[in-house]
Formats: C-alpha cells, sequence, structure tokens
C-alpha cells in the first residue's frame, strides 16, 4: 500500500498529502470521499475490495490556521530549488545572500534572501545586483504551502495538478 494520496478539503483546496492506508481508514470511516483512483490497482480486505486512491475529499470542512512557511535557510534553498539566482548552478557550495545588503537597509525576508554559490556571493559582495552586474535569475517571492507541497511529493500525478495550480 505505498503511495501518495492528495487530501482536500471540502472545498476543494489541497491540504495535505497522506498514505494511503490513511486515506482508506478515512474512507471507510466516511471522513472522506474519493475523487480519483487509480484503476488499474485495488487495496483488499478481507471481504471487500476498493479502487487505490490518489485523491480525497474531507466531508466536512476543516478550519485551517493560516500556513505560514518559516523562513530558514533549508526553506530559502528549498524555495530557489538549490539553484544560484545568478548563474543557476547547482554543482558548486550554495550561502544565502541578501539581495540588498545589510549594510544598505536590506533586512531577513522572502523578498531580500536567495540561494547563491560562493563565487557569486564573494564576486557580487558588498552590492547590490546592478552595481556588481549580476541580475537574479528571478525574482524572489514568499512561497506558499503548495510550493513546499510540490517539492515534498517531487513527482505530481498528473490528477492533482488541477488541485495544485499547475495546469
Amino acid at each position: 500500500m505505498s503511495g501518495k494520496v492528495l487530501v482536500l478539503n471540502q472545498n476543494y483546496e489541497a491540504m495535505s498529502i497522506c498514505n494511503v492506508q490513511r486515506a482508506v481508514i478515512l474512507l471507510f470511516l466516511g471522513k472522506a470521499e474519493l475523487i480519483s483512483a487509480n484503476d488499474s490497482r485495488l487495496v483488499y480486505s478481507i471481504s471487500s475490495s476498493m479502487p487505490f486512491p490518489t485523491i480525497v475529499r474531507l466531508r466536512v470542512y476543516i478550519k485551517v490556521p493560516y500556513k505560514k512557511i518559516v523562513l530558514s535557510r533549508k526553506n530559502i534553498f528549498r524555495r530557489d530549488n538549490h539553484k544560484c539566482a545568478y548563474c543557476h548552478r547547482s554543482d558548486l557550495p550554495l550561502t544565502v545572500d541578501h539581495i540588498t545588503p545589510r549594510s544598505k537597509g536590506g533586512d531577513d525576508s522572502w523578498e531580500n534572501l536567495v540561494t547563491a554559490c560562493v563565487k557569486c556571493n564573494n564576486k557580487k559582495g558588498d552590492r547590490l545586483p546592478d552595481e556588481a552586474k549580476m541580475p537574479l535569475t528571478k525574482k524572489p517571492s514568499k512561497p506558499s504551502h503548495i510550493t513546499f507541497m510540490k517539492h515534498f511529493i517531487g513527482r505530481v500525478d498528473d490528477d492533482w495538478k488541477p488541485y495544485l495550480y499547475m495546469n
């Protein structure tokens, strides 16, 4: 029963990912309904069988507190896909760089921190990217919990894409 199942709130918002065993328990207890299943596989019990779930939806709306992503070195690397924001390489040792250096009033925020290789970070030094003639490959922003869900699961099932805003 290995596999991952996308769990949707009653309003079809992606909430989390669980294993197949947990999804089957939610279905069996009537707490969730089956939205999508892998028709080529079945889950068997002593007296019955059911389709192998890939997406389930909770029957009751669960109020989820705001899902705040903690600003940390690990999460910045994850957001930037472990690639340098300047040269886009991932084969060099990586560090965190302030786009606007602290000495020039830069703060520790999602919009001011990026992943950078040590070489680019040293080359940029205590300057702005424009001053160092090192443009960013993309503008950094605060990630959503769905972004991190995508990183956690790796390969995304085609059935999940509409619910993870990947059309």
